[in-house]
């Protein structure tokens, strides 16, 4: 039996080969393995900013006291929920824009808002950002202001 070097080079080279192969292969990690989140203490305990009533009048372009709110439109289906509100009458605090409002007055909200039938609140609102079709086809103008929670009138007094 003849062993010649030239045979075993060609049947332990590809052995060779597959060893280096398995021992140089990198783990992949999926993209959102490195997601930092910056908020992660706030989801944690639930708890999202509500601002104070003065820092909501301040940021507002327009605050109405009223009693006369109602939900005339809602969506849930795909994307964002989208709640339309109408403001029958009520009295101007503050406009940035208009010193007149005519009523009805509708405005949008991305969150369902907690009204009470009983009592007056303050509706806090800014210039609507983006929904261009929408605001084209309910005439809005409007969006309730982010992060501004429903404060009654009554407990102000």
């Amino acid at each position: 039996m003849k062993i010649s070097i030239k045979n075993t080079i060609f049947n332990i080279l590809p052995v060779l080969v597959a060893l280096l192969c398995i021992g140089c292969e990198k783990e992949y990690r999926r993209p959102d393995h490195y997601k930092v989140d910056l908020f992660a203490d706030e989801r944690q305990k639930g708890e999202a900013y509500v601002m104070n009533r003065t820092e909501c009048f301040d940021t507002s372009d327009m605050v109405i006291s009223t009693s006369a709110v109602k939900l005339t439109d809602s969506s849930k289906g795909r994307g964002k929920p989208v709640y339309i509100y109408k403001v029958n009458n009520g009295e101007l605090l503050k406009a940035t824009r208009d010193s007149v409002v005519e009523y009805p007055l509708q405005f949008l909200s991305p969150q369902r808002l907690k009204l009470r039938k009983d009592s007056s609140v303050y509706v806090y609102l800014k210039k609507l950002e983006g929904y261009r079709f929408l605001a084209k086809e309910k005439d809005l103008n409007y969006q309730w202001l982010k992060g501004a929670p429903v404060y009654s009138v009554q407990k102000d007094k």
